[in-house]
């Protein structure tokens, strides 16, 4: 049975900003304020990475219009380089993902269990049983159908962007001091590294909007719906962001946004006292499983795109007739997360792992739109939605951007040299479960 669109453009609206607005934008200021050590980086970070992901989302935005297909992060690929190459890059992305959503769900789990759990829970066990927990529910959910998947995940997003506003708004009408007595840290190096580095974290918070493209096939009028949920989504995105890093400079100032990653509930402690911090605590739980929610929705469209080309078994393209549901390839994305919950180290050097497969996967793909509009040359003279103004210029400056922060993180990792060889090990050992999967393909032929 064919994925049929069920998805209404709002519905990818909702998806595109769930996917991006994740935990990240409630505890990477931190990172970015370390690595910046000043004001104007920080801010300069910030919004240097929301207009090249404005870019980004432009270039994905054509690419889905040009070619809208479930599973199109990992259809881009075959169809414009190799799909040897298509499953060496999605592979990675696909467990790197799993990992970012572990690591999401565990730091949701450290904010809500001092409310949910007795004091002897306080431990990294009590964390992990209660991020179990919370996959499991929202995998119920989304077992029961797509539609009912979205309509779960657009309450959530529509709770999470409001409970921002929330606190963007409380500052101009609180009368809290603001808390710059704490002395920033400046960065040890120089300008150009601070920068970069920066932009590890800001692009980790505003990644996700490429993964759009999956739904081609599950989405109303693709063509059309695809371009106009990605533009409008990562514009509230970033009017988001931008306001409440303004919030979280206002009340704490840079030394105070270095000290902290619970920055959200911090600034609530401060503005509405214990009982606010403990309202932020349970509001930034809800935002965790909406980002868990929508990966859970996402990711499987990828196994069922490698499966219709033959590299992944046919039972990852089942589905349930009536839900829509892959429900092997779902079940199988939830326990590659469950296992991850146990191997999972701390966010912020796990960061590193997952941007740098990030910026190389998403990087490449934009490269794609180069070959995608000369394959789909006859598609100019249609209704599809192409970058109008500079349409060379945009998808580089997004390219070149996510390149610089590649080569940064790589430069990071000379403290230990081994990262490098295991992230470049990883993409060598997805180029070998391919040729083995053709092989073993052409020996049952």
């Amino acid at each position: 049975m064919s994925i049929k669109p069920r998805l209404s453009r709002f519905d990818l609206t909702m998806i595109v900003i769930s996917l991006v607005i994740g935990m990240g934008i409630f505890g990477t200021p931190s990172d970015v304020a370390v690595k910046a050590g000043n004001t104007w980086i920080f801010f300069g970070a910030w919004i240097f990475g929301g207009l090249v992901s404005l870019c980004g989302a432009l270039t994905f935005a054509e690419i889905g219009a040009r070619y809208p297909t479930t599973g199109g992060f990992y259809k881009v690929f075959s169809y414009c380089y190799h799909p040897a190459f298509a499953f060496m890059i999605n592979w990675v992305l696909v467990i790197s993902n799993a990992a970012s959503v572990a690591a999401v769900a565990l730091l949701g789990a450290e904010y809500i269990n001092p409310i949910l759990l007795p004091a002897s829970m306080q431990n990294s066990m009590g964390t992990k049983l209660t991020t179990i927990l919370t996959v499991l529910v929202l995998y119920a959910i989304n077992f029961l159908g797509i539609k009912l998947s979205a309509r779960t995940q657009n309450v959530l997003t529509i709770f999470k962007a409001g409970m921002i506003a929330v606190l963007c708004n409380a500052i101009f009408k609180s009368e809290v001091v603001p808390a710059h007595a704490i002395v920033a840290t400046p960065y040890s190096g120089n300008v150009i590294t601070a920068f970069g580095l920066s932009l590890v974290a800001v692009f980790f918070t505003y990644t996700g909007y490429a993964q759009t493209i999956n739904f081609g096939g599950d989405i109303i009028n693709p063509k059309k719906n695809i371009p106009r949920s990605i533009f409008i989504g990562i514009g509230t995105v970033i009017t988001l962001y931008l306001a409440i890093n303004y919030a979280y400079y206002a009340v704490l100032g840079i030394g105070g946004l270095q000290q902290t990653h619970t920055l959200a509930a911090t600034m609530a402690g401060l503005i509405f006292g214990v009982t606010g911090s403990k309202i932020t605590s349970i509001l930034m739980f809800i935002s965790v499983v909406a980002y868990v929610n929508v990966n859970i929705l996402s990711s499987p469209r990828v196994y069922y795109a490698m499966a219709e080309d033959g590299i992944l078994p046919p039972i990852f393209k089942r589905l349930n007739p009536k839900t829509q549901v892959q429900e092997f390839g779902m079940s199988f994305f939830v326990i590659a997360i469950l296992v991850i919950l146990f191997f999972v180290g701390s966010f912020s050097d796990m960061l590193k792992y997952v941007m740098f497969f990030e910026t190389i996967g998403v990087s490449v793909a934009a490269v794609a739109i180069f070959m995608l509009r000369k394959k789909t040359r006859e598609r100019d003279t249609t209704d599809i939605y192409t970058i109008k103004w500079f349409p060379i210029i945009v998808p580089l400056i997004f390219i070149l951007s996510y390149w610089f922060v590649t080569i940064n993180i790589f430069i990071s990792f000379k403290e230990n040299p081994y990262a490098a060889l295991f992230c470049l090990a990883a993409y060598t050992l997805g180029l070998g479960i391919y040729y083995l999967s053709v092989k073993k393909q052409s020996d049952i032929v």
